[in-house]
This record gives structure tokens, sequence and C-alpha cells, in this order.
């Protein structure tokens, strides 16, 4: 009897156990529910703020850029995101928010200061690098970023021998590229590969310069402007020339999303005119509270009044005949930046010019080897702001 008894009482301990551990388990997962339910959210109006609506913003939620870090908007893609994170492709500056851009800045700042901190960070790390278009300053910038960082960098070059679509989809190369590779950067003709890339691929996808986007580049700007000026909130920057431009479009998002105002400057006319959904996408991005802003104007002399920095690039970006080159110069010599232009600017105003540059086009040499010049802080800058990208989306 008392055997009997004390096993009884033995079962029910062990019953006991077992509830109380089965119930502290869903108390758990409730917790957590809610966690990644409200991280979600957050990571929602964080993705508004940075991107703006329409199309373009739902095109990246499905692409689940950011979802490393933000989820995907409800609690079910909150579990998803813990259990098996996606990568983050970089395909627009816009496809970071205004706090990741100040976090990369800042440790593009330190890689700067102290780069043998960083000599490990991409140990057995491989790059894989996708050339559709010439490139020096990517090129060099990439791979020199990755074996400073311990890692390695392929170049692939994008020709006739090796097409890419052709032989195979877009999707299925970045796929293979994905089983080799730790990361992505592809330098391409047209935005809808990139886009296609970085929904395919398992690894992040950094969009080096295609006909919509170069957040590269804007990377580097921002750093060199840092240096300039110490803060970019409440700037007036000016841009001139060819405003139908990868470069002037991402200008205009880092604007809106890092609190900075600029006037955008080109000729009248529907092939010079930028496109409306980017105007749409600036539009949704200055609404948020906090936000920078953006004009458009046709008169370089109003646009360039008082601004802080000046901005240009070539009127004969890859991909422009050269045919082209006289009906073009006529067109944009009167947005030239040229030393009377700048007069009007602010006593410490300075020049930017992403490069190459034609001296005598889009602006003179007088101004871009004269004492308001940092083109060449910014071609170094894209070496420490690309590696300070790395560090963030390589794991």
């Amino acid at each position: 009897f008392v055997s009997l008894y004390s096993f009884i009482i033995c079962i029910y301990f062990f019953v006991y156990v077992v509830l109380f551990f089965f119930f502290l388990i869903i108390i758990f997962f409730f917790i957590m529910f809610f966690f990644f339910f409200f991280q979600a959210e957050d990571g929602i109006r964080d993705a508004q703020e940075s991107r703006g609506l329409g199309d373009v913003y739902k095109r990246q939620l499905r692409q689940c850029l950011g979802a490393q870090r933000r989820g995907f908007g409800n609690a079910a893609a909150g579990w998803a995101t813990f259990l098996d994170l996606p990568p983050r492709s970089i395909t627009m500056i816009s496809d970071l928010t205004r706090k990741e851009i100040t976090e990369v800045l800042a440790t593009a700042a330190d890689l700067k200061a102290n780069p043998a901190k960083y000599a490990n960070v991409m140990d057995r790390k491989t790059l894989i690098m996708l050339f559709q278009k010439p490139s020096l300053r990517t090129r060099v910038s990439f791979e020199v970023g990755m074996n400073q960082m311990g890692g390695s960098a392929i170049n692939y070059p994008i020709d006739a021998g090796a097409p890419l679509g052709k032989k195979e989809t877009i999707a299925d190369t970045g796929k293979v590229l994905s089983r080799y590779c730790d990361a992505i950067m592809a330098r391409l003709n047209d935005r809808k590969e990139i886009w296609e890339l970085g929904e395919a691929a398992s690894v992040p996808v950094i969009n080096g310069l295609d006909d919509f986007a170069h957040p590269c580049q804007m990377l580097a700007d921002m750093q060199t402007i840092l240096e300039q000026r110490g803060t970019l909130e409440g700037l007036k920057m000016a841009f001139l020339g060819d405003i139908v431009n990868n470069v002037t479009y991402d200008l205009m998002r880092s604007a809106c999303i890092m609190g900075f105002h600029i006037n955008v400057s080109g000729p009248a006319g529907e092939r010079y005119e930028v496109e409306q959904e980017v105007i749409d996408e600036c539009n949704a991005l200055a609404s948020i509270p906090g936000a920078g802003s953006f004009y458009i104007t046709h008169d370089p002399r109003e646009a360039i009044a008082g601004a802080d920095v000046v901005y240009c690039d070539s009127w004969m970006s890859y991909g422009i005949p050269d045919n082209e080159l006289k009906i073009r110069k006529q067109t944009f010599m009167p947005y030239q930046v040229n030393d009377e232009l700048m007069e009007l600017t602010a006593p410490d105003s300075f020049f930017m010019n992403c490069l190459p540059a034609a001296r005598g086009m889009e602006q003179t040499a007088s101004v871009i080897d004269g004492p308001k010049s940092v083109v060449f802080d910014q071609a170094e800058n894209r070496l420490h702001a690309q590696k300070a990208l790395l560090v963030k989306l390589v794991k």
C-alpha cells in the first residue's frame, strides 16, 4: 500500500512538473509572438519612412529588403524572420533607413580612421562583382576593400561572351552565385535586372550602379559631406545638369531621408525631366516628420543660390551614344558649373562630382581643380563607405 501510494505521488509530481514547464513554454511563445508582432509593425513604419509608398515600396517589401532587422509586417512573418533571416539587398539608397545610413556612415568613419581594427572581418568571405558597365572606382574600391578586410573579390565581366539573362535566367544566376559567394555586387544597365537578381539571391546583393540608382556613391558622398560640415541636417545642395540620372535620383532620395534640401536643375523637355516614379517616391519620403525636401527648377541660378554643396555629373553617361555629344553639349551648357555660378553659393560651399569628369563640360577646370573641390575625397570615400556597407550586410 505504501509503495502504491508513493508511486501515485510520484506520478502526480511528474505530471505537475510537465504541466509547469508546458505552461512556461506557452508563455514564452506568447511573449515572443507579441514581440515579433510589434517589431514587425515598427519595421513597416520604418520602411515607410525610409522608402516611401507605392509600387517601389511594395516591390521592396516583397524582396524582404530590411527584413533582417525589421520583420515583414505580421507576427507569422516575424517568426519566419527569427528562424531564417533572409538576405539584405541594397538596390537604391532608400533601401536603408535614416538610422541605418547613420550607422553605416559611423562605421565608415571608424574604418577610415582605424583600418587595422577591421583587418579580419571578411576572413574567408568572397564577393562576386558583376560588371555590365565599365568601372574604375567601383571595381577597384570593392576589390581593395575586401582584400583589406581579409576577404577576396572576383571580377566577372558581363559581355557578349557571358551575357546576363541569355543562356540562363537572371534568377538562376543569382541562385548559383549564392551557393559560391557571400555577397554579390552588380553594376548593370537595367534596374529590372538588379531587382530580379536581388529577389532570387540568398546572399546580399549590392547595386554598384544601374539606370535608376547609385547607393554606393550616396554613402561616399554623405561621408564626404560629414567630413566637411559635420552634419547633413539642414544642408542645402544644388545639382545642375543632366537630371535624368541615377545619381540625381539617389541624391533626391538621400536628401528626403537624411533631412537636407536639394535643388535639382536641368533643361526642360520630355527627355530631360525627372521620372514621375522618383518624384512620387521622394514626395512620400519627404512627408515623414523630420524629412528633407527637393525642388526641381529649370533655372540654374535659382537652384545654386545660397547652396552649401554644388554637385554635377557627366553629360555623357554610360550608354549615351557619342553622336549625341554635340546636341547634349548645346542643351546642357547653361547648366555648366563655372566660377560665375559658384559666386552665388554660400561662402563656405564646396563642389562635388562623382567622377569621371570632363573639364569644359559639366564643370570648368577652374571649379573642379579649385580650392572648393572635394572630388578626390569623394572618390576615396567610396572605399571606406563600401567597406562599411559590406560589414553591415555580410554575416
